[in-house]
């Protein structure tokens, strides 16, 4: 007898920290060049626009050009330190009323320059009020994002515990499985649970949605599974429990598949209740045929109580369960083709000769590679059950 456990592995989200670009800051994509450019390149920026809005000022004499003098003070504003584009300003206001037109009185310049001054004043601190409040936005972003990614990391480390650790000694049976989440937790669940020497519970479910409200359902439904079959070996009231537990939290807003199987070695023999989940696929060895496990009542958590009934099912020495989630088969390529049962079934048939976490390594590859490099929509998992019977 051979048993195999693949750790699941709990993919958090690091990368977003380590390797994402962080939010564009309100300077501009303008800013974000010349940031990136020497250092010099700022200043030169903005003395060559003041040089070259008071040439235009000096050469145009029927119309007044202070207005262009905004261009350098809002470049300064962004690039140059506070102190710098205020005194640039009484820079641009000379020039302006060195090189403008004439002014009929000495009133009316007086009137002019302090108009222009005023004016550039209220933009310079319009600019650099609005960069010092997006900058401090941004700064309370990426402090939220920091801690968001915190939080998810030990949510998946929680999501973890839930996940089968332990190698059941089953003699005849071989056992392989895995939890691939799309982001850094999931709303799937797998379990092996020994109920004797020969008998082992297979539970697998997954809740309707994903990310970290999928994920905090799931840990729900995972105590209560957990604790359901260790105290109850009634599998219709196992799940009678369960759905009235899951319904009271959700209301009915949010629903949970499950199939739930014992797996006795000795007398070869399987029973399952499968609540809307999708159907387990059976192998015959000696035929070669997939048979799937279909449901027999509605998910759980949807109403107030369900009917479900028991199906029954022979193992022969070489048989193979598959169990999975719709991450699996409802996985899509670039034409939008989902991967489905018939693909599914076909690596099963291909791949039967291969151990129990062989299998299921191949059936993630065969996903992956339809997928064309798109990856997995929804959170995948597999679990591989095969039959060794008299050493097959």
């Amino acid at each position: 007898m051979t048993i195999s456990i693949k750790e699941p592995p709990i993919e958090v989200m690091t990368k977003v920290r380590s390797g994402a670009q962080p939010p564009l800051s309100s300077r501009s994509l303008l800013r974000e060049v010349v940031a990136g450019g020497p250092q010099w390149l700022p200043a030169v920026l903005v003395f060559g626009s003041i040089a070259a809005v008071a040439y235009a000022d000096s050469i145009v004499t029927s119309t007044s050009l202070g207005y262009l003098y905004i261009l350098p003070l809002g470049i300064s504003a962004m690039f140059l330190r506070s102190q710098i584009s205020y005194g640039l300003i009484a820079v641009c206001v000379f020039l302006h009323d060195l090189f403008g037109d004439p002014y009929p009185s000495p009133e009316a310049r007086i009137t002019h320059n302090l108009t222009a001054l005023v004016g550039f004043t209220f933009v310079v601190y319009v600019i650099q009020r609005y960069l010092k409040q997006r900058e401090l936005l941004d700064q309370a972003v990426r402090k939220q994002r920091d801690q968001l990614l915190q939080d998810v990391e030990l949510a998946a480390q929680v999501q973890g515990l839930f996940l089968p650790i332990r190698r059941p000694s089953i003699a005849g049976l071989e056992i392989a499985g895995t939890m691939r989440p799309v982001r850094g937790v999931g709303g799937d669940y797998y379990d092996y649970i020994p109920i004797d020497d020969h008998t082992i519970q297979v539970v697998i479910a997954d809740v309707a949605g994903k990310g970290v409200a999928a994920a905090l359902l799931m840990s729900a439904t995972a105590a209560a599974a957990k604790l359901e079959v260790s105290e109850k070996r009634d599998m219709l009231e196992v799940v009678n429990r369960l759905n009235n537990g899951i319904h009271s939290v959700s209301d009915g807003d949010r629903y949970v598949t499950l199939l739930l199987a014992d797996i006795d070695s000795l007398s070869r023999s399987l029973r399952f209740v499968n609540c809307g989940h999708n159907p387990a696929l059976l192998f015959r060895a000696n035929t070669r045929d997939v048979v799937p496990m279909n449901s027999s009542c509605f998910p759980l958590g949807m109403f107030e109580s369900v009917s479900c009934e028991i199906n029954r099912a022979s193992l022969a020495a070489g048989d193979i369960l598959v169990f999975y989630t719709d991450g699996i088969t409802e996985a899509e390529n670039s034409q939008r083709e989902q991967f489905g049962l018939e693909r599914l079934s076909a690596v099963i048939r291909s791949d039967s000769s291969l151990s129990a976490e062989e299998l299921m390594d191949n059936i993630f590859q065969s996903a992956e590679d339809f997928c064309q490099g798109l990856g997995f929509n929804d959170d995948a998992t597999v679990l591989v059950v095969k039959c060794n019977f008299d050493g097959a």
